[in-house]
């Protein structure tokens, strides 16, 4: 089987951004990199608040948070009425469940592939409410059938209050087929709560074709918004109980108001958001995503060939249109945490590569992105070198 070859790069996209270019940014998954023109559409609304302060979180600013929401919406395919701007995917989930009113005897189920702090929220609120957390294994190559069949088989009508499922998962780079999934919950009466953390910019797929009571996703990792920057979309019948982590002002003006002002919150990032749109549409919204599908794509072959990983054991969970990819490390690698974390902090120090090194159900794994300021000789460099790093330990 050939190496699939490497996409054209996009003229000029490297220049867009302030990355330092001793290092190769290979995990534009976990933070993301705002263009340069973002950072200084940030700034200026940055100095504006500076230059008066009172005027500025006083005078218009709910309407240029919803005038800025109604934008990213529109964008996600989502009802602008219906959803609220929040600074993370982590927080929307924390608003969701904080506001369920659960109780003792009372389930939220999710799987094994979700993001690790939000099963630390999940883990708390049932500990706050006596509710109790499970979670359902799911294989990584279950084809999207089987995930169905084995959520489907999970819930437990009258029981199961909350379905917490991923639209692509952080862990393992899979693809959740969410929509499906949402259908099998509705006829149990369960509503689903999908963390689209790493879904706008990177996948096609609108908010209201999902269809789920509660959708929450970044606008900073793959739709290029600044750092905060996470769009909550909540379902007509759950809106009037939704409520804020912590009440402010506009308390009493209901969803989404209620949610989105936070007093002194640096609002900044959200009101530069749609520069980061502009950004992604005047590259090419579909050319970006298949260019960095496909960058991805051959990253995990030739890092996984240098590994020694024969090609049929490299997952695609994700499917072609996925810009995150997944390559096994040997075994007894990264297999905590702690490990993993340490394996990546020392190839971003010796190799000059930022990676994520991912330990789920105790192995290790190489997590790769792939993004319009990357270029097909940063993966070939990490393919050369860490073999050597990996035998080190």
């Amino acid at each position: 089987m050939s190496v699939p070859q490497p996409p054209e790069p996009i003229p000029g996209a490297r220049l867009l951004f302030s990355l330092d270019p001793a290092v190769s940014h290979l995990n534009h998954g976990s933070f993301g990199a705002a263009p340069i023109g973002v950072q200084r559409a940030q700034q200026r609304l940055r100095d504006e608040m500076e230059a008066n302060p009172l005027r500025f979180f006083t005078q218009g600013l709910v309407d240029r948070i919803a005038h800025t929401r109604r934008h990213l919406a529109g964008f996600l395919g989502a009802d602008p009425d219906g959803s609220a701007l929040v600074g993370n995917t982590t927080t929307g989930v924390a608003v969701v469940l904080q506001s369920l009113g659960l109780q003792a005897g009372d389930e939220v189920l999710s799987t094994d592939h979700g993001y690790g702090a939000v099963s630390l929220s999940i883990q708390r609120e049932c500990r706050r409410t006596g509710a109790v957390s499970r979670v359902l294994p799911i294989p990584l190559a279950a084809t999207d059938e089987q995930i169905v069949q084995t959520i489907r088989a999970g819930l437990r009508s009258g029981r199961t209050r909350l379905l917490v499922v991923d639209q692509l998962t952080s862990a393992t780079a899979k693809l959740f087929p969410t929509a499906a999934i949402v259908g099998v919950a509705r006829e149990h009466g369960v509503p689903v709560l999908v963390d689209a953390a790493h879904a706008p910019g990177m996948l096609g797929t609108t908010v209201s074709s999902i269809g789920a009571d509660f959708w929450v996703g970044n606008l900073h990792k793959w739709a290029y918004a600044p750092r905060g920057t996470a769009l909550l979309a909540v379902a007509p019948r759950w809106r009037d109980r939704i409520e804020p982590l912590v009440v402010s002002w506009e308390q009493d003006s209901g969803f989404p108001a209620r949610i989105e002002w936070q007093a002194t919150l640096d609002y900044t990032s959200w009101l530069a958001a749609p520069a980061g749109l502009f950004t992604l549409r005047s590259l090419g919204v579909d050319r970006v995503r298949a260019h960095n599908a496909a960058l991805a794509a051959y990253g995990q072959r030739v890092v996984g060939d240098a590994l020694g990983v024969p090609p049929a054991q490299l997952p695609d969970p994700g499917g072609p249109g996925v810009s995150l990819r997944l390559i096994p490390l040997p075994a007894g690698t990264a297999t905590t945490i702690d490990a993993a974390r340490a394996l990546q902090t020392r190839i971003g120090e010796r190799l000059a590569a930022e990676v994520a090194v991912m330990c789920w159900n105790g192995r290790g794994w190489l997590r790769l992105a792939g993004q319009v300021y990357n270029t097909a000789d940063e993966y070939e460099r990490l393919a050369v070198r860490l073999p050597a790093l990996l035998a080190q330990r």
